[in-house]
C-alpha cells in the first residue's frame, strides 16, 4: 500500500509489516485540529484491521513533529472539544499494536503527548520537547504529567513542566524521555528498523506481550509477576508459530 494523496492531513504507508503515519500539515507545524484527529483515528482503524501490520511508527512532516493543539481552539475550549483533540493521541496510546514515535522536530504540548503516548520514542538531534502549558497560562492536560512522570521520573517532569526546560534529542535521551537520539537523517530508517523487528514476531504474541508489560505497572513483587506471565507463556507454547520457530531453530543448531 502506497501513501494516501499528498493533500491528506495524515499520510499512511505500509511496508514490511510496519505502518508509518506521518502528520502532514507542515505549514501549520502539524497542529492537532479536528480534521487531522479524524484522519489519525481513520488511519489507526485501518492499520489495526490490517493483519499484515505488526507495528506503527508515528512522525511529522518536516520541520515539526506536532506543535500541539490549535491555540485558537483552546481559547474556546470545553471538556468535549478538548476531549476530541486529545483523541488524536489517545487513540494511538490505546492501540494494542506496538507504537513508536519518530520525533523529528518540535513536539509541543499535546504534540508532546502524542510522543509520550507511544510505547517507544526515538528522536532526531533537532527534536524539541516543549511542554509549554504553563508558559501560555494553561494547566497541562491529556495525562501529560502522569505520562511524563512514569517515563522520565518526577525530577525531569518538574524540570520540563514547572521550570520550562525545553529538551533537544540528546537531552531527552539523557533523562530517559527517549530511548535513543540519532542523527536527523537516520531517524526514520532507525525507527522503521525497530518497528520491523517487532512486526517480524507473531502479531498476536506481540499484542499479548505489550498488554503484559502494561499490566506490570501495578505488580509490585517478583512472584506475582511470574504468576502473571505463566498463562500467556503457556498459551504461546501451544501456538503453531512456536512449533514452526522451534523446528527452524533446531534445524539451524543441528547444521552447526
Amino acid at each position: 500500500m502506497g501513501p494516501m494523496s499528498s493533500d491528506s492531513l495524515v499520510l499512511l504507508e505500509i511496508n514490511e509489516g510496519v505502518a508509518t503515519l506521518t502528520l502532514n500539515n507542515p505549514t501549520e507545524r502539524n497542529t492537532l485540529t479536528a480534521p487531522m484527529v479524524a484522519e489519525i483515528i481513520a488511519a489507526m482503524e485501518a492499520v489495526e484491521a490490517d493483519s499484515s501490520v505488526g507495528a506503527v511508527v508515528v512522525t511529522g512532516a518536516a520541520p515539526a513533529f506536532c506543535a500541539g493543539a490549535n491555540l485558537g481552539n483552546l481559547a474556546e475550549a470545553s471538556g468535549d472539544s478538548l476531549g476530541n483533540i486529545y483523541e488524536g493521541f489517545l487513540r494511538i496510546a490505546r492501540s494494542p499494536l506496538p507504537t513508536l514515535a519518530a520525533v523529528n522536530g518540535a513536539a509541543v504540548g499535546a504534540g508532546m503527548n502524542l510522543a509520550l503516548g507511544c510505547d517507544l520514542r526515538i528522536a532526531g538531534r533537532s527534536a524539541k520537547f516543549d511542554t509549554r502549558f504553563l508558559q501560555i497560562g494553561i494547566h497541562p492536560g491529556g495525562g501529560h504529567t502522569w505520562m511524563l512522570r512514569r517515563i522520565a521520573g518526577p525530577q525531569a517532569t518538574m524540570a520540563a513542566v514547572i521550570f520550562g526546560q525545553v529538551m533537544d534529542g540528546a537531552e531527552a535521551e539523557r533523562v530517559g524521555l527517549v530511548h535513543r537520539c540519532v542523527e536527523d537523517a537516520d531517524l526514520l530508517a532507525t525507527a522503521q528498523a525497530y518497528a520491523r523487528t517487532a512486526a517480524a514476531a507473531p502479531r498476536e504474541l506481540v499484542i499479548t506481550t505489550k498488554a503484559t508489560i502494561q499490566a506490570m505497572a501495578d505488580v509490585d513483587n517478583h512472584p506475582a509477576a511470574v504468576t502473571r506471565e505463566l498463562e500467556p507463556q503457556l498459551w504461546s507454547t501451544r501456538q503453531p508459530w512456536f512449533a514452526e520457530r522451534l523446528a527452524a531453530l533446531q534445524s539451524r543448531i543441528s547444521k552447526k
